[in-house]
């Protein structure tokens, strides 16, 4: 059976890659993005690469915009079988600095524009008696390094969320995958808010560094949702400092702190020896 997507925040960086993943599979793909220009150059890779693509603008702070994707895509294809709910800004800032129209602007798109599209394809799923949520937060929101305050909040609330709503769709035959990469090359930096100097080209170096692509992540997500699994951390390293946070924190509290002295200086921050 033909697969029928729809993702947040397609038109670049691990949109994109999720998108044309599901093309070489010949799904119908709808990227809903708040740059047309982008998402109709994606729309026609994802044609090229041999699925169906769509491109409708959707800007994740309304949720009609999301209502009306969902019912578009109803009355198109019939139904959708996952929503990725993947756009997402970034931001780094201390506690003091970090204003609250950041704050605000962060948790509005990153907490609440997945909020939005679990929403408003909920309905849907239980009409069909099917669907996947697919959320993607991060490992910063399990891993809560300093000066990313708010980012780390937001990222936390989508893991929250994620694992509540897998408990309570579950019998609605709802599965939730929530995903949880480190550092891998993207676009993300790109509309990050900070006051620290030089905060932007030191992250896209740790990006870049990364040896996980987008392409490596979208992987990840196409064989949870095909094995329903809830978690997907690609990133091994994390993957096992996670696991050691659960099963020895004060070990994992040691190295957090070392690990958060080197990040705060290569931040920006001021950290104490």
């Amino acid at each position: 059976m033909t697969q029928r997507v729809f993702i947040t925040g397609g038109a670049s960086g691990l949109g994109r890659a999720i998108a044309l993943r599901y093309a070489k599979e010949g799904a119908k793909v709808c990227i809903g993005d708040i740059n047309p220009e982008q998402g109709a150059s994606v729309q026609q890779e994802i044609n090229n690469a041999g699925g169906e693509g769509y491109f409708v603008e959707c800007d994740v702070r309304r949720l009609t915009d999301l209502e009306k994707i969902c019912d578009d895509l109803t009355a198109r294809w019939g139904g959708v079988d996952v929503v990725v709910n993947n756009a997402g800004v970034a931001s780094a800032g201390s506690i003091e600095d970090t204003t609250m129209a950041d704050w605000e602007w962060i948790l509005d798109i990153n907490v609440l524009g997945v909020v939005r599209g679990c929403k408003a394809f909920t309905p849907q799923f239980k009409k069909q008696g099917s669907g996947t949520f697919v959320n993607i937060a991060s490992m910063a929101g399990l891993m809560l390094a300093p000066l990313m305050n708010s980012y780390n909040v937001s990222k936390a609330g989508v893991i929250a969320l994620s694992e509540t709503l897998s408990q309570e769709l579950r019998s609605d035959g709802i599965h939730v995958s929530c995903v949880c990469p480190a550092f891998f090359q993207t676009n993300l930096a790109s509309s990050m808010r900070s006051d620290l100097p030089g905060v932007q080209q030191n992250v896209n170096k740790l990006m870049k560094r990364s040896n996980i692509t987008a392409e490596d992540v979208a992987e990840d997500i196409v064989r949870s949702v095909k094995d329903k699994s809830f978690w997907v951390l690609p990133h091994t390293k994390e993957r096992r400092m996670w696991l050691l946070k659960r099963h020895a924190p004060k070990a994992f509290d040691w190295l957090m702190y070392k690990e958060s002295k080197r990040w705060m200086s290569k931040m920006g921050g001021m950290a104490k020896a």
